[in-house]
């Protein structure tokens, strides 16, 4: 069976005795998971934070897949699709007899409406009566950032079993984009019932159901014994997603057995778990990019030279070495070098106090005179391309300090700290974020993540005209070699701009 995302993440696996990792699957028995923190929100037309994903992943299902371990698209709620030659009409053939968890059918018509809720100018057509969409009250951020309005013209359910979706524009990535979690088909009897709560009760056709959760504690999933997909199981009875945010907490549970897997282990626990033979750790370069990035709608930001300041001020190899021990890189492409598109003729900024002193007398503050403190809001929780986000953030100021730039740490719980950061809070200069690809398209990084002209919604709010329309033009090229020479250029103004940020790292899944 196909997911969602073909990354691995970095986990230490608890064995029982007597059992083997690559034992064949059995029936039965519950898995414990632990996680750095909670999920967010369980509705994926509204989140963009991997714990949350987690559980959709489960939940819940889309009109196409993710072959494991890669990003070739499979069949999923859609058994077969038809592109128009002018590339512009996608007619996708969904599978009979599937049903959402609650025991409505999975239909043409509820398609229409778990996408089409997400437009801003509902262009749909229902085969059936179908259902009033309520209105939105939340932004679906994932929509609005890869500029689906500008993408989608209308979708149609054409029988019980056919969609068609038209397009304004040609769109390179649409089918790919399709597997990703805010195209998710959720049941629109449970959404309508109570919109409010969906985010904390979702119901889709996945092969685990939504059982219970218990804020910053535990997310409780069933198996769905009526799963479409008999070849793929479910095999476990009952899934624990618990939320453990000290890492070494984490790590005690995992040798103790209160836990089954440990998700993102501290870094200097690594060598320890190799040598334990009760544990397993799975790892592999992930398909992921760790940032330091800048509030742009302040003017200080707006100033090049103080963005170098900050390039040549940090010292990224030492974080690197004594932070990610190993399970990290210094990055100089806000994507990772695995990903198509990676422009390796970058020549990246040198670790350069000297550099960072000339820059910030360019920028008006000679020796930091005049520099107001700062602050660098700095992530509470261990993600896979940032293991000990305020470790990270202590090590930046520290460095800044140094080159004359004061600047202290700002930290807020997983949920509050993406909202506000969303915001551009006026109380926010540099902030510490990340991505794990979704798709393993460019686009899915360099244009949701970087284009501040495409949407309000995009978190680092950086403008710049040129950079916009290579996105633009790499959206609507087809041909794989040209988008590749659009994304590298691309690549190359945000290194001249330091337009992403100043630090980039690419982790270990």
């Amino acid at each position: 069976m196909g997911k969602k995302t073909a990354v691995l993440v970095t986990a230490l696996v608890f064995l029982f005795t007597g059992a083997a990792l690559a034992a064949g699957p059995k029936s039965g028995g519950t898995l414990i998971f632990g996680r750095g923190g909670d999920s967010v929100g369980l509705d994926p037309a509204y989140e963009t934070d991997g714990n949350s994903f987690m559980i959709c992943d489960n939940v819940l299902e889309a009109l196409v897949e993710y072959a494991d371990e890669t990003t070739a698209i499979e069949p999923g709620l859609a058994e077969s699709w038809n592109i128009a030659p002018d590339g512009k009409t996608y007619t996708f053939h969904l599978r009979k007899g599937v049903k959402f968890h609650d025991g409505t059918p999975f239909n043409a018509d509820a398609v229409v409406f778990s996408i089409g809720r997400q437009m801003k100018e509902r262009n749909l057509k229902f085969f059936g009566k179908g259902w009033e969409i309520p209105a939105q009250e939340k932004t679906p951020e994932y929509w609005v950032t890869m500029e689906m309005d500008s993408t989608i013209d209308s979708i149609e359910a054409t029988d019980d079993n056919t969609v068609v979706f038209k397009l304004k524009r040609v769109e390179a990535p649409f089918l790919a984009n399709m597997g990703m979690d805010f195209a998710d088909i959720i049941s629109p009897t449970a959404f309508v019932k109570n919109p409010k709560e969906f985010i904390r009760n979702p119901v889709g056709t996945g092969p685990f159901k939504f059982i219970k959760w218990v804020k910053d504690d535990q997310i409780l999933l069933e198996k769905n014994t009526g799963y479409w997909d008999k070849t793929a199981g479910p095999y476990l009875d009952k899934l624990v997603f618990r939320a453990i945010p000290d890492s070494s907490v984490r790590f005690l549970e995992l040798k103790a057995g209160s836990i089954h897997i440990c998700q993102f282990p501290n870094a200097a626990d690594v060598p320890m778990a190799a040598k334990d033979p009760n544990l397993v750790l799975i790892s592999q370069p992930g398909m992921n990019i760790g940032y330091l990035s800048f509030n742009h709608t302040k003017p200080l930001w707006q100033n090049l030279h103080m963005r170098k300041a900050i390039v040549y001020a940090i010292n990224r190899k030492a974080i690197v070495d004594n932070i990610y021990q190993g399970m990290g890189q210094v990055a100089k492409n806000p994507i990772p070098p695995t990903m198509w598109g990676y422009n390796d003729a970058v020549q990246d900024y040198p670790f350069d106090p000297e550099m960072a002193k000339k820059e910030l007398e360019q920028a008006g503050f000679p020796g930091g005179d005049g520099l107001p403190e700062i602050t660098l809001w700095s992530m509470p929780v261990a993600r896979p391309y940032n293991p000990e986000g305020l470790k990270v953030g202590v090590a930046m100021i520290s460095d800044l300090a140094k080159v004359g730039i004061k600047a202290r740490i700002v930290s807020y719980d997983w949920g509050t700290y993406l909202k506000r950061q969303k915001e551009q809070s006026e109380d926010m200069d540099l902030f510490q974020l990340g991505w794990t690809g979704d798709n393993g398209d460019p686009d899915n990084f360099l244009a949701v993540l970087f284009d501040g002209l495409a949407s309000t919604s995009v978190r680092t709010q950086w403008k710049n005209e040129e950079y916009h329309k290579l996105m633009l033009e790499g959206k609507q090229t087809v041909d794989q070699a040209k988008r590749t020479e659009i994304y590298k250029k691309s690549l190359q103004i945000i290194h001249d701009e330091v337009g992403t940020g100043a630090i980039q790292f690419s982790g270990i899944s």
